[in-house]
């Protein structure tokens, strides 16, 4: 088993880091007690879990000094683990807690903001040096999040291409990160033999592969989707929606996101979707 400690200040990015390991199919677990880190493992363990990733900081009291010794047992038992530690300035800190309002873990009508943060740091003296320290101060959320990629050697999560054949009779996808209007088309709708059947039937395809008019179409929507998919990608992004609309959404449009997906699936994972064809 492959066990990732996320540890470090309130206010770090403790949670986006954890949010990382969740979408690189990690087992997440957020805020647990020290004392049931090897109970949990364990327990996931014999579920089937080989990738855990759990969040243990200040919440979890006193018993928090006794982590690097909960550690140091599971190595025994062959589960590998690596540590994380966020941290960021104190000015940082307190304008992150000021911006999002959130109270710090340790505060109370005794200890102002700057005073719950230095208690916090004394408190995990014993787990800074278990593991990598990362500053944060300076990184923004996507920043954060390609660093913990690339710490952790997580690599790209996969993001997901959907292309989606619509009508635009019936409205565009409110989902849709790219909508491509292909009702310039020649349609197949206003020849009778073709009206019944859809654009993933033959007699449809070859139909429209005969113009040029789509086959142009096919590379100017596959080499703008090329071009900008890996900026999409360094936005962390899971989905991109690519919605191709006609006038009924039954044969260009089929056609051209079944044209399109078969491209792309050569290279990452790709699901296709034909609205108007549903039932």
């Amino acid at each position: 088993m492959q066990l990732i400690i996320i540890s470090g200040v309130s206010g770090s990015g403790k949670s986006i880091a954890l949010n990382v390991l969740e979408d690189s199919g990690y087992y997440c677990v957020d805020n647990l007690p020290a004392q049931l880190l090897s109970q949990v493992v364990e327990f996931l363990r014999d579920g089937g879990h080989r990738r855990v990733g759990v969040s243990v900081d200040v919440r979890s009291g006193s018993d928090l000094s006794h982590l690097p010794a909960y550690l140091e047992q599971l190595r025994t038992k062959s589960v590998t683990t690596h540590v994380l530690f966020l941290d960021a300035k104190a000015d940082t800190l307190v304008k992150r807690f000021s911006e999002t309002r959130r109270r710090h873990p340790l505060a109370d009508e005794r200890r102002t903001l700057p005073e719950s943060i230095q208690r916090e740091r004394e408190l995990l003296e014993d787990v800074v040096g278990l593991g990598h320290h990362i500053d944060t101060s300076d990184l923004n959320p996507n920043q954060l999040r390609n660093w913990v990629k690339d710490l952790l050697k997580l690599g790209d999560t996969g993001l997901v291409l959907l292309f989606q054949s619509f009508g635009f009779k019936n409205g565009i996808p409110l989902d849709a990160d790219f909508v491509f209007d292909v009702r310039c088309l020649p349609n197949p709708h206003y020849d009778p033999r073709l009206r019944p059947l859809t654009g993933k039937d033959p007699a449809v395809v070859t139909y429209l592969e005969a113009d040029a008019d789509v086959r142009r179409m096919e590379t100017d929507i596959r080499t703008m989707v090329q071009n900008w998919l890996p900026c999409f990608v360094r936005d962390n992004r899971n989905y991109l929606t690519v919605a191709i609309g006609c006038t009924g959404g039954r044969h260009r449009s089929v056609y051209l996101a079944e044209k399109l997906a078969g491209h792309f699936r050569a290279s990452r994972s790709v699901l296709v979707r034909h609205r108007e064809l549903v039932g």
